[in-house]
């Protein structure tokens, strides 16, 4: 196994002579522009990566689309909506405030990156604006934009993401119970985790 141990190493590896194609960096700005503006309105998905004194955290982040509010073109808003409670992402931002997300839209070849700093806020009129069905998220995280840009989409191209020919089939991989009873050892999960996890989650989803 050879092993890159220098940044001098790794750029000649890649043939980075210090002075990038003006394709790679001419798309990073530090607001949101009118173009990625319509991008961020129309994402129903994003990636959440924070950081903190236990490692990394990504967490899956989705809703409806245009979830993802343009407060400014330097401010972002994101309701923390209802999951598993375990809220690894917020305790990081509380830490931590350096975040990153990865906007996806179904059947575009492209991802939007956000990089920044956040905060959680949870003043009452914020979270109540956020409301679905009468209920607000318990929090907000507020990111101040540090840099935006287009991914190039060679990665979702070679994945055929968007194509339902190579949709997987669910039945074929383990379910959640399957993985909580055998990490549980039988305390929990199994057939009735999974028979009783539709309905709780329409219950529950916002």
């Amino acid at each position: 196994m050879s092993i890159v141990s220098s940044i001098e190493e790794l750029e000649a590896i890649y043939g980075v002579t210090g002075v990038l194609a003006e394709a790679s960096t001419a798309k990073v700005t530090n607001r949101i522009t009118p173009h990625y503006r319509a991008f961020i309105e129309t994402a129903p998905f994003a990636a959440l990566a924070t950081s903190g004194p236990e490692g990394l955290d990504c967490s899956p982040r989705g809703d409806l689309g245009g979830f993802v509010r343009i407060h400014d073109d330097r401010t972002l808003m994101m309701p923390d909506r209802r999951g598993n409670n375990r809220i690894d992402s917020l305790r990081n931002i509380v830490r931590d405030p350096r975040v990153a997300l990865m906007f996806l839209i179904p059947g575009h070849g492209n991802a939007i990156r956000v990089n920044g700093r956040a905060q959680v806020n949870v003043d009452p009129d914020l979270c109540a604006s956020f409301a679905v069905d009468g209920k607000a998220p318990r929090s907000v995280i507020v990111l101040h934009v540090d840099e935006v840009y287009f991914q190039c989409a060679r990665a979702i191209v070679r994945s055929e993401l968007w194509n339902p020919e190579r949709h997987v089939d669910p039945k074929g991989l383990p379910t959640p119970g399957d993985i909580l009873l055998e990490m549980s050892e039988g305390r929990v999960g199994g057939k009735p985790y999974d028979e009783a996890w539709q309905a709780r989650a329409q219950a529950t989803l916002w």
